[in-house]
Parts: structure tokens; C-alpha cells; sequence
């Protein structure tokens, strides 16, 4: 797999303090679960949100859409896609900043961390691969869960219907780009007490202290 220099080929700016290495890029993505594919057409930018899998290669990423969805129609041969994925995302307030009592100076801001994968699209009407796709699919989301559901315990009819309303999408990788704020910028009491106050906050501040405890 090709990866890209940071901030370049995929246009997204990444500060120093922000970069993530490939793996954890890719745990992002996996996380995330689900993205926003975008596409560049000569009518403009479509887009289409759906879940992911990734070969055990990382070289591809696996899904499907609605046959309704019109996006699937603007493909074109090798065509480019932007895939983006967040796997954390919450406000941060300057109260949330201990160090404001020596340094007034502050502003608010926002905690993520987000990839993008940058790749060539292709779509697939053959219902085995459908199925395939699905069925991993499926066991990706279902795993640990007490009974797993399958998609072999449709009924057969009733599967054949399902497959043939969707449409099997194939991105191969070409590039990948992670970028992870977590407050790395700021004076270490005020990581702590973001990290603190966001571990007892909503879920989704619950989700970015997480993010931020893995970085300590």
C-alpha cells in the first residue's frame, strides 16, 4: 500500500502535534465503523454514508449501498473516492482550562480524531459477492454479542430479495491519513482536566477521553 506524505496528497492539515502513524490511522477507521464516501463528479460532489471492512491487508475496504441510493450510478470506471471516517468528536470549552487563570488568552476549540482513505471505487452486481460482503459485514458488528445474528438465518427467499436492493461497493487503497486532537497542544493540566471532566461528560466526551488516555 502506498501511503501518503502527511498533509499532502490527501489535502488534509496535520499538524505535527496531531499525526497519527498508519496503525493507528487504521484503528480509527476500524472504530469508526461506518464513513462518508465522496465523490467528485462533473455535476459536483456526492456523497454516501455506509460501514466498512478492511482486508486483513489493508488494501481494501468493503461495502455496500441501496440500489435506491443514487450515488452508486455516478461511478465511473477506476474512479477516484474520498472515504472519511470520525471516530471521536466533542467541544471543548475554555473553562475546561485550569492554566486560563495565568493565560486569559484562550480560545474554544474542537477534540477529534478522524482518517481518510483515498482510493479507487468499483461496484459489484453478483450476488455471491454480495452475500459474501454481508456475511462479513455482519460478523464484524455482531462479534461478542450473545447470540451473534447471522445472515444465513434469513430465510432464503427473503435474502435473495435483500441482496438484489443493494449494490456492492470495492475501494482499493491507495493512501491513508490519520489525524488525532486531543488537547496535545495545550499545557498538561489542562490535558488532565479535559480528559477528567470529558470521562464523566456524555458519551461522546466519553468517547474522546478514551482517545486521549491512549495517548498519555
Amino acid at each position: 500500500m502506498v501511503t501518503s506524505p502527511r498533509g499532502t496528497m490527501l489535502g488534509m492539515y496535520v499538524p505535527a502535534k496531531f499525526q497519527v502513524g498508519d496503525d493507528d490511522a487504521w484503528r480509527i477507521v476500524t472504530d469508526a465503523g461506518a464513513g462518508t464516501l465522496v465523490l467528485a463528479t462533473p455535476e459536483g460532489l456526492v456523497s454516501a454514508f455506509a460501514p466498512v471492512i478492511v482486508s486483513e491487508d489493508r488494501r481494501v475496504l468493503y461495502s455496500h449501498l441501496a440500489r435506491a441510493n443514487p450515488w452508486w450510478r455516478k461511478v465511473t470506471p477506476e474512479m477516484e473516492v474520498l472515504a472519511i471516517f470520525v471516530a471521536a468528536s466533542a467541544y471543548v470549552s475554555p473553562s475546561d482550562y485550569p492554566s486560563r487563570s495565568e493565560n486569559p488568552n484562550v480560545v474554544p476549540t474542537w477534540n477529534y480524531a478522524m482518517a481518510q482513505v483515498h482510493g479507487r471505487v468499483r461496484l459489484h452486481e453478483d450476488a455471491e459477492w454480495k452475500l459474501d460482503q454481508v456475511r462479513a459485514l455482519t460478523h464484524q458488528f455482531e462479534r461478542g454479542r450473545s447470540p451473534e445474528w447471522q445472515v444465513d438465518a434469513m430465510d432464503e427467499t427473503y435474502r435473495s430479495s435483500q441482496l438484489k436492493a443493494i449494490i456492492g461497493v470495492e475501494i482499493e487503497v491507495v493512501a491513508i491519513d490519520g489525524k488525532a486532537k486531543l488537547s496535545q497542544n495545550r499545557p498538561e493540566i489542562d490535558q488532565r482536566n479535559v480528559r477528567e471532566r470529558f470521562a464523566e461528560g456524555t458519551l461522546e466526551q466519553q468517547i474522546v477521553a478514551s482517545r486521549m488516555k491512549m495517548i498519555e
